[in-house]
């Protein structure tokens, strides 16, 4: 129901009271549907997954199984991970293979890792984390929840730096790090930001590359996790290259940047890297070699043999980007025509990625997520975007439209605003009270 044009805020007291009466009567009708829709996670849907099943067949028993410097996968052996995976993995970040390490298969396991090694052995020398009596880091929000989730594991002080269309608030950051040398970090998405969907600015890319932070160990944590993943081939976001332009800033090892195939294969079997300076990659080493004999070479070479080079991901990316763009457009589509002039909400409209971030009012975000799993729909808990799983205005949720098919978005989209209509008519009612 697409309801009155005019703002929910105009509306008098017996208005409002019309409009609960007929959301309710809708969304009780809703709730006998029996629906089960899952959108709390970023998941690659199943035809994603099979798009890409022949890549199984990359490698088979008749394929040679040495990499291009002569080791034999199946063996010890290339600690850094095999040449032609590293400049694979060098070419989706835009970074020179030697500035590269191949691991596992996932990269929220080097980002754990690193913090866990600052932690219990400090950075380049200076202090362990555990010998100092505070230690924080800065928290772009709405931001990754497992981000959060680590350094709230390690007894990590967060704090909250407001997002903005271009990236972090990059005055509050400056400031803050330049006057807390107990500030050792900042969690970045840089390129369609999770759950926003938005990309970092040359300016704000640059700000970061000359921060001047009084933490001698103040590192950037540069998840580049949406590196390849444009949904529209004439609106593709840029974002400038952090490595360099730290290097050219006299901050070569301030940066550690992270990305994996994860969304391109198999979400579950896919490859992650970090580049990094020499410096911090030689720490790097000394912890890997104690930590693991080293990461699954065959992997790695199925992977470069399957894409063999970045035009080769870039193809492979087409056919996911032709897959989630409609169900992005579906959602957006659905938002604007039942939600615009209503005053009850604001969307986002990313350019790649795998969210759509909604701000409603304040005060009523855990409620629409609640109204939503009680009629069939599992959202990612309000409040999951901020540090602490605390949104201070009880705004911002988080709309994953990847897994569900197109058509099963159109009904969730409906779904969902109308628990937006019929929350924000509720909070209305309760403020005229």
């Amino acid at each position: 129901m697409r309801g009155n044009m005019k703002a929910y805020q105009e509306m008098s007291r017996e208005e409002l009271q019309t409009l609960r009466e007929l959301l309710t009567a809708e969304y009780e009708d809703a709730k006998k549907k029996g629906l089960k829709l899952d959108m709390s996670r970023g998941k690659p849907a199943v035809a994603q997954l099979d798009m890409g099943n022949d890549f199984l067949d990359a490698l088979n028993t008749d394929s040679p199984l040495k990499a291009q410097d002569g080791v034999d996968v199946r063996n010890y052996g290339d600690m850094d991970g095999i040449p032609e995976a590293k400049k694979l993995m060098g070419d989706i970040m835009g970074v020179p293979a030697e500035n590269v390490v191949v691991c596992g298969n996932a990269s929220l396991t080097i980002m754990y890792d690193t913090v866990s090694r600052s932690v219990t052995h400090g950075v380049l020398g200076s202090t362990p984390w555990c010998k100092l009596d505070k230690v924080k880091f800065l928290c772009p929000a709405p931001g990754y929840d497992r981000h959060f989730a680590i350094t709230q594991h390690f007894g990590i002080e967060m704090i909250t730096v407001p997002m903005t269309p271009q990236g972090p608030d990059m005055d509050m950051v400056e400031k803050l790090t330049a006057e807390d040398d107990s500030i050792k970090g900042i969690w970045c998405v840089p390129k369609y930001s999770n759950p926003q969907g938005y990309t970092y600015s040359e300016e704000t890319v640059r700000r970061f590359a000359n921060l001047k932070p009084a933490a001698q160990d103040f590192r950037i944590y540069w998840d580049n996790a949406y590196a390849v993943h444009d949904l529209y081939e004439d609106r593709r976001d840029e974002l400038a290259e952090i490595l360099s332009l730290c290097a050219e800033a006299g901050n070569p090892d301030m940066v550690y940047e992270f990305c994996s195939t994860s969304k391109i294969s198999y979400a579950g079997s896919g490859i992650s890297a970090v580049a990094a300076s020499k410096a911090n990659l030689d720490e790097i080493r000394k912890s890997m070699k104690i930590q693991t004999i080293g990461h699954d070479k065959v992997n790695q070479l199925r992977h470069v043999r399957y894409f063999r080079d970045i035009n080769g991901i870039r193809e492979h990316m087409k056919k996911h980007a032709a897959w989630m763009r409609p169900k992005f457009d579906a959602v957006l589509k659905v938002l604007d025509e039942e939600l615009s002039g209503l005053g009850i909400g604001e969307w986002t409209r990313p350019n790649g990625g795998y969210f759509i971030s909604f701000e409603a009012m304040d005060g009523c975000a855990k409620a629409i997520v609640a109204k939503c799993k009680e009629a069939g729909m599992v959202l990612t808990g309000a409040g999951a975007t901020y540090p602490y799983g605390e949104d201070p205005k009880d705004s911002n949720i988080r709309i994953a439209p990847s897994f569900p098919t197109p058509e099963e978005m159109t009904k969730a989209a409906a779904l969902f605003v109308l628990c937006v209509k019929l929350v924000s008519v509720e909070k209305l009612l309760e403020e005229k009270k």
